[in-house]
């Protein structure tokens, strides 16, 4: 009876100190690879709204070009009126104006930080604005030259470091059509 006893002890033994170290470093391990990866998720998931903004921004600028640019003058009889497309403007201001306003954390932009410019130039002109707080400082710039170019651009500091990431996306205006990069430049994206 008491031998019955002893074998069953030994079968019903717990872990070894050994056995529950290992668990512990597997543990370990495996909580490390999650907190990078749920950083990973994250910092992109913050990036996301700079490369939805700025495809909006190029759609905006297309549309503003396709609109008739035409003078607001009287015409005479049988007179004509050219067709005038054109890119809005360069904006004359980020939004926010400032990097230190998205160091490591959300802007809340105004309706007048939107409306700088007018029905040629800046976000007036591309009928751009956000509403909801932002991670990123948005810019609009143009060039006339050969070629008819703009960029628009997103500039964030996720981790408050103030090293700066850099999202920009080109358009330029080939043959009376607005083409748009078919991709974003990215430098830095999770900064």
């Amino acid at each position: 009876m008491i031998r019955n006893i002893q074998r069953k002890l030994k079968k019903s033994r717990g872990f070894t100190l050994v056995e529950l170290m290992i668990v512990v470093a597997i543990v370990g391990i495996l909580a490390a690879l999650a907190i990078y990866g749920v950083r990973k998720y994250m910092a992109n998931a913050k990036s996301a709204e700079a490369r939805n903004s700025l495809g909006q921004i190029a759609k905006d600028a297309a549309s503003a070009y396709n609109r008739e640019h035409m003078a607001a003058a009287v015409l005479a009889p049988e007179g004509t009126a050219g067709v005038s497309n054109k890119l809005c403007a360069s904006a004359a201001a980020k939004v926010p104006d400032v990097k230190a306003k998205i160091k490591g954390q959300k802007y809340q932009s105004s309706a007048t930080e939107w409306d700088n410019g007018d029905k040629d130039t800046g976000w007036a002109c591309l009928k751009f604005s956000m509403s909801q707080p932002q991670y990123y400082m948005y810019g609009y710039s143009a060039a006339s030259g050969e070629v008819t170019t703009f960029n628009a651009t997103a500039e964030g500091d996720l981790d408050g470091d103030d090293a700066l990431s850099t999202f920009t996306l080109a358009g330029a205006v080939q043959q009376q059509v607005v083409t748009i990069s078919p991709t974003i430049d990215e430098v830095k994206p999770e900064e």
